[in-house]
């Protein structure tokens, strides 16, 4: 049984090789196993709240100069000699006597396939793994078992009963690479691991990447459920660093941290370390397209009783005198709808004299809309505008079938997509302006709410168009939008992404928030630019004029410059407010004495609050 926790000496190769350069490749393969050949490097894994080391990964390296040296060609040559089972045993004894000689402080994260995992602990209990720890001088406690591959185990079986065994151990588990298009959410689910290594293709560039953050959140909902600890594989850069941390990622990992080496790092790069310990907040990445809206299942469906093709128009107007709320009933056959007949059309037609008497004993259908309006019910509501702006409006006064899979589930009405339209795109707007694609309400109040609650500096800044319901009123809300989008364009390009954040409150008005030391200089730009850019969305008569006629709010005729902008702008600092609230109700009055000055800027520091 000590062969199953210690590499056995080298078998030799028996019987006749298939080549001479394959025997030679075994060979040689089973030297370098047998040898002083392979080193250990160890890797930081360090805490993202404070950058203090929190364990050591520890990688395999061959012979330094020689095409066996990378841990990738190691493994494909093993591999393709059959020898990966042993290859894998000699790394883990490896790295756990090179620790255990060494006495580090902290755990040790060792890799290990699945396959190796289930083979080496299927006849051989938890007690066993541990006095070999033991013996070999490291804690179970502080070894970190990070399994690999595990996509490829058959057995999933006996991979939960080793999963067992390891934690009977002491020993704890990780899953590696999660999310790299192999791993599964179910055998997160079941092996309970402690740890969970996310795969590097969702931390590269997460601080431009919003869909990768949005994962990254997802994941974090999960690893709370489960009872997970997170690691952040892949950091290469102080803004991805900062988004990590800010996201509440527990441990990172990665060369801006610190490269794998010879030697165990007690600190992680000082760059590094003076990041994660800064109070500057990382700005997330913020989808450049509308919140998505609700679907149809979110609005009230009427289950109104149907007709079949069959029934009469005595059946129809029967049915509507027995049920005077409906507003229309669908013809269905065979749960598939055919048609819909809107009450007040079909009554004002039966009302006439005569009618019953010729018709009343024809089919519906000739009074029946054939060609109604049918909604699946996990339609997006707003695919359903088209009905609002239809030119046939039968569809709104009508309203719509709603099927479930084809088949009739009930129907809907016209006032209840508009109120729904309308609360669902107003929600929206709070997480995304539909017109600039820029952060609403919300995202704005969260941002700012972790800058307050980080004690970091920054400059809030309220920024309002002056004079722009004249323009819009006298141009047209088109031109009105492009003026909008101008000032939602020029504030992107002249922030930094990675320290100052840009939203659109709704309207005309916008909150920037800095983090930037020059954000003076890149307002001064914003207003530069956007002066004569706005100017240019006048005729050439008002350019030339400085401004338009047109009525006021009261009805009054009267002059009004070209627009321009108003910023108000709050210096604060740590302990001045206790919320997001009270930082743009700063902002908003500051705004508000710089349009009463009449300057582009005002800037206000105000006094620090208790």
């Amino acid at each position: 049984m000590s062969n199953v926790y210690s590499f056995p000496d080298a078998p030799h190769p028996s019987g006749t090789a298939p080549t001479a350069r394959a025997g030679s490749a075994r060979a040689a393969m089973l030297q370098l196993l047998s040898s002083p050949g392979l080193t250990m490097v160890f890797q930081p894994i360090a805490a993202t709240r404070d950058g203090e080391v929190f364990a050591h990964e520890a990688l395999v390296r061959g012979p330094e100069g020689t095409a066996l040296h990378t841990p990738d060609a190691l493994l494909a040559a093993a591999r393709e000699m059959g020898l990966l089972h042993e290859f894998e045993l000699c790394c883990a004894r490896l790295a756990i006597e090179t620790w255990g000689r060494r006495q580090e402080p902290g755990r040790l994260f060792l890799n290990l396939s699945a396959d190796a995992l289930v083979r080496t602990l299927a006849d051989n209990p938890a007690d066993t793994l541990r006095r070999m720890l033991l013996g070999l001088g490291v804690q179970p406690r502080m070894l970190v078992l990070e399994l690999t591959e595990h996509e490829r185990v058959s057995n999933i079986e006996g991979l939960l009963h080793a999963a067992r065994a390891v934690h009977a151990a002491g020993v704890a588990l990780a899953l590696d690479d999660f999310g790299d298009g192999r791993s599964s959410l179910r055998l997160w689910s079941e092996l309970q691991p402690d740890y969970v290594k996310i795969d590097k293709y969702f931390t590269r560039d997460v601080s431009r990447k919003a869909h990768n953050l949005l994962t990254l959140k997802a994941l974090l909902q999960i690893a709370d459920t489960f009872g997970t600890a997170l690691v952040a594989e892949g950091l290469e850069t102080a803004d991805d660093a900062r988004v990590i941390r800010d996201l509440g990622i527990p441990y990172g990992q990665g060369y801006f941290l610190g490269r794998p080496s010879l030697h165990t790092r007690h600190r992680i790069e000082t760059e590094a370390a003076e990041v994660l310990n800064d109070r500057r907040v990382a700005v997330f990445p913020e989808r450049r397209r509308p919140f998505p809206l609700a679907q149809l299942r979110d609005v009230a469906i009427v289950p109104a009783p149907v007709v079949a093709p069959g029934a009469t128009n005595d059946d129809v107007a029967d049915l509507f005198l027995q049920a005077p709320e409906l507003h229309a009933v669908a013809v269905v056959a065979d749960d598939r709808p055919q048609a819909i007949i809107n009450r007040t059309g079909f009554l004002n037609s039966y009302a006439k004299p005569y009618f019953k008497e010729l018709h009343g004993r024809k089919t519906c259908l000739m009074l029946a809309n054939t060609s109604p309006r049918i909604i699946e019910r996990a339609h997006d509501i707003d695919d359903l505008v088209g009905i609002l702006t239809s030119q046939d409006q039968r569809y709104l006064s009508d309203g719509f079938i709603v099927t479930d899979n084809g088949r009739y589930l009930g129907l809907g009405t016209g006032d209840q997509l508009v109120r729904k339209v309308t609360e669902a795109r107003i929600e929206a707007a709070r997480h995304a302006n539909p017109l600039t694609f820029l952060p609403g309400n919300i995202p704005i109040t969260q941002h700012v709410e972790r800058l307050v609650a980080r004690g970091t500096d920054f400059v809030a800044c309220y920024a309002d168009m002056n004079h722009f319901k004249p323009f819009n009123d006298l141009y047209g809300y088109w031109r009105g939008d492009e003026m909008i989008r101008l000032a939602a364009e020029l504030a992107v390009a002249h922030c930094d992404p990675q320290r100052d954040f840009v939203g659109h409150v709704g309207g005309d008005d916008f909150i920037w928030i800095f983090q930037s030391e020059d954000w003076q200089a890149r307002v001064q730009r914003i207003l530069d630019d956007f002066t004569p850019r706005a100017r240019a969305l006048f005729d050439h008569e008002a350019q030339a004029r400085g401004g338009i006629e047109t009525e006021d709010r009261h009805g009054v005729m009267r002059f009004f410059p070209c627009t321009t902008l108003s910023v108000g702008a709050v210096s604060v600092s740590e302990g001045m407010y206790r919320n997001a609230e009270q930082v743009a109700n700063a902002a908003a009055f500051a705004k508000q004495d710089a349009k009463r000055r009449q300057s582009p800027l005002t800037f206000v520091a105000p006094a620090r609050r208790s």
